[in-house]
C-alpha cells in the first residue's frame, strides 16, 4: 500500500476553549493552511488536529448511488434499473477498478489524520497554554477544561483509528496496519497485516484507551460534545470486531474460544450499560420513532438506547430519494424487497384480506405497505390507484421505505428534517451477545454473566412496542434453532441499517442468500379489496470464489510494486 499524504486537516477553531468548537466538531471545514509550524504559535491548530479524525466518517445515508446500501443486500431494490453503482454488486461485475463501496483511500487518510494528532499532542497541556492567558481565574478554568477535553481526544483518536480499521477488515480482510503518520521518507509499501492481527490490534487499542474516554457525554458537563466516542462506543466497537473474528468466514475450524471473548465483551458492555455512573444504555419505547428525526441523540431528552450516534444537518435528500414518485417530489428509490416482509412474523391471526394486518410492529414501523397512510395520503398500487405500479419510477416490489424517514415532509416547498445514524445502539449489542453467547455456551447457560443468550433476544422481542412473543425452549431447543433465531432477529430489528450484508457475508450465507432473486408483490383490485400476488423483481449473483471480501483498489495494488497481494478471485 501506498499512502497519498494528507494536506488538509478538518478545522474547528476556538475563540478561547475547546467547547467552543464541541457542537460543530463533525461538519468541519477544510483548511490546508494548518501545519505543524503554527501549533507553537497559535494553540487552536491542534485543536484542528484532535477533530480531523471525525471528518472522514462516511454519511451512512448515501453510501451507494447517493442512498442507503440496503438494495446490495435482500433487503430491497432499487427503482432505478440503468447503469447504477447498486447493479454493479448485483450482477457480481464490481471489480478493482470500480467497486461503488471504495472507501480505502478516506479510511486510511483517516487513520492518518489520528496518527499525525497523536504524534503531535504528546505535549497537549504545554501546547494549549500558547498565546492564552492561563492564570487569571476564568482564564485558568477553560484552560484546565481544555486540557481534561483533550486527554479525550487523544482516546478518541485511538478509538477512531481501530473503528477505521474495523471498517476496511470487514470489507478486505487483512489489511496493512499503520501507527505512525507516513513521510515520503518513509516505506510507504507496506504488506497487508493478517486479519486476526487487525482484530488484535482493535481490541489492544481498546482495552489499552477505555478509561481515557468519556464515560458518558449525556451525564457529563460537557454534554455539548456528545457524538464524539465514549467508553461506552469503545466497548462496542471491541463486541462487534471480536463477533466479526469469530463467525464462519473467519473462523473456519469454528474455535469456540473466538466465541466466547466475543461473549465476554459483549457482556462487559451490557454491565457497563446498567452500572452505576456507567453508560445508562436501555431500549427506546417507541421502535419506530427512535429512528426519526432527533430522537436517538444521546444527549438532553434523547434515547437512551443511542451508544454512538452519527449527526447530519438538517436535509430532504432521504425523503427526496425515496418517497413514493406519486408523492410530490419523491423518487422511490430504495424499496424494501417481499423477501424482507415475509420474514415478518404474525403476532395474531393472519388475515386473508390483508397480509399486513397483524404483523410484527417492526413491519409497519420500518415499511409502507399498500392501503398504509404515508405521505399525508393512503397507498393504493392499484392499476387505478395513484401509487400504480405500472407508472414510470413507481416501487417494482410494492413497498416503500419508512424507517429513518421523516413523515409528510414538503418536498415542494423545500422542507427538510434532521437525520441521524445509530453506529452503535442497545439493541443490536443485545443481539450481538445472544448470538456470541449461543456459540459460546448454548442459549440457555449464562456462564455467570449479565443473561443467557435467549434472554438477550428476548430483551429485544419484549420490547414496549414491540411486545413479539418470546422465542421459547420448545421453539429454539438446541444452539443450532437458536442460531436461526438470532439470525431472523437481527434481519428484523436491523432492517436497513447496514448490518444485513455484512451479516450474510460473516455468516457464509451470502453465497445461497444473493443469489436468489428479489420478490416483489403485485397489486390488483376485486371490487372494493385489494388482491396481492407475488413476482420476480430482479435476479442476483453472488460469486462464492471471491466476492465474501473487496479486491483491493487497482491503483493501490499497482504503487505497491508486488508488496500489497490482491485479495484472491480478483
Amino acid at each position: 500500500m501506498k499512502l497519498s499524504r494528507i494536506n488538509t486537516l478538518a478545522l474547528c477553531l476556538a475563540a478561547s476553549s475547546l467547547l467552543g468548537c464541541s457542537k460543530s466538531f463533525l461538519d468541519t471545514k477544510i483548511d490546508s493552511s494548518q501545519t505543524i509550524e503554527t501549533l507553537n504559535s497559535n494553540y487552536s491548530t491542534l485543536i484542528s488536529f484532535a477533530n480531523a479524525p471525525y471528518n472522514y466518517l462516511r454519511n451512512e445515508f448515501t453510501m451507494v448511488d447517493n442512498n442507503l446500501f440496503a438494495p446490495v443486500s435482500d433487503e430491497a431494490a432499487q427503482t432505478a434499473t440503468g447503469s447504477s453503482s447498486v447493479v454493479l454488486f448485483n450482477n457480481g461485475s464490481y471489480n478493482s477498478a470500480s467497486n461503488p463501496d471504495n472507501y480505502y483511500s478516506s479510511y486510511y487518510t483517516g487513520i492518518r489524520a489520528a496518527n499525525y494528532f497523536l504524534e503531535q499532542s504528546v505535549d497537549y497541556k504545554r501546547l494549549l497554554s500558547v498565546n492564552r492567558d492561563t492564570i487569571s481565574a476564568a482564564a485558568k478554568i477553560n484552560y484546565n477544561n481544555d486540557v481534561v477535553n483533550m486527554g479525550w481526544y487523544r482516546g478518541e483518536a485511538h478509538i477512531m483509528r481501530a473503528w477505521y480499521y474495523f471498517e476496511l477488515s470487514k470489507r478486505y480482510g487483512g489489511v496493512p496496519l499503520v501507527t505512525k503518520a507516513l513521510t515520503i521518507n518513509d516505506d510507504l509499501n507496506i504488506p497487508k497485516a493478517p486479519y486476526d492481527s487487525i482484530i488484535n490490534f482493535i481490541v489492544n487499542e481498546v482495552d489499552t484507551y477505555k478509561d481515557s474516554l468519556q464515560v458518558n457525554w449525556k451525564t457529563s458537563a460537557f454534554t455539548n460534545n456528545e457524538g464524539r466516542f465514549s467508553k461506552g462506543a469503545a466497548l462496542a466497537l471491541k463486541a462487534r470486531a471480536l463477533l466479526y473474528a469469530a463467525s464462519p468466514l473467519h473462523n473456519n475450524g469454528n474455535d469456540v474460544t473466538k466465541w466466547q471473548k466475543a461473549a465476554a465483551a459483549a457482556n462487559d458492555l451490557i454491565v457497563f450499560a446498567t452500572a452505576a455512573g456507567g453508560g445508562g444504555y436501555a431500549l427506546d419505547a417507541n421502535y419506530g420513532n427512535y429512528f426519526i428525526g432527533s430522537a436517538m441523540l444521546t444527549a438532553a431528552n434523547g434515547s437512551n438506547e443511542t451508544i454512538w450516534a452519527i449527526r447530519y444537518t438538517a436535509s430532504n435528500t432521504l425523503e427526496t430519494n425515496n418517497y413514493p414518485i406519486a408523492t410530490p417530489g419523491g423518487k422511490s428509490g430504495v424499496t424494501p424487497s417481499d423477501n424482507l416482509v415475509a420474514d415478518y412474523e404474525y403476532k395474531g391471526t393472519p388475515d386473508p384480506t390483508d397480509p399486513y394486518k397483524n404483523r410484527d410492529p417492526r413491519l409497519a414501523a420500518s415499511i409502507v405497505t399498500n392501503n398504509s397512510s404515508w405521505t399525508g395520503r393512503t397507498i393504493d398500487e392499484s392499476p387505478t390507484g395513484a401509487d400504480n405500479m405500472s407508472q414510470v419510477n413507481a416501487s417494482r416490489t410494492g413497498y416503500y421505505l419508512k424507517k429513518f424517514l421523516t413523515n409528510s415532509l414538503n418536498l415542494t416547498q423545500g422542507g427538510t428534517a434532521v437525520h441521524n445514524w445509530p453506529v452503535f445502539r442497545y439493541g443490536e449489542m443485545l443481539l450481538l451477545y445472544a448470538e456470541a453467547m449461543n456459540e459460546a455456551y448454548g442459549p440457555d447457560n449464562n456462564n455467570g454473566y449479565a443473561r443467557t443468550a435467549r434472554e438477550a433476544l428476548n430483551l429485544v422481542r419484549n420490547r414496549t412496542g414491540v411486545a413479539m412473543p418470546a422465542v421459547t425452549v420448545a421453539i429454539a431447543a438446541d444452539q443450532i434453532s437458536f442460531r436461526d433465531a438470532v439470525k431472523h432477529e437481527r434481519r428484523i430489528e436491523l432492517a436497513f441499517e447496514n448490518y444485513r450484508y455484512w451479516d450474510l457475508l460473516r455468516w457464509k450465507d451470502a453465497e445461497k442468500v444473493l443469489n436468489q432473486p428479489i420478490k416483489g408483490v403485485t397489486v390488483s383490485k376485486n371490487g372494493a379489496a385489494f388482491v396481492y400476488g407475488t413476482a420476480t423483481v430482479e435476479n442476483r449473483v453472488f460469486d462464492a470464489s471471491k466476492m465474501y471480501y473487496y479486491p483491493f483498489p487497482q491503483s493501490e495494488i499497482a504503487k505497491s510494486k508486488g508488496t500489497l497481494i490482491q485479495n484472491p478471485g480478483w
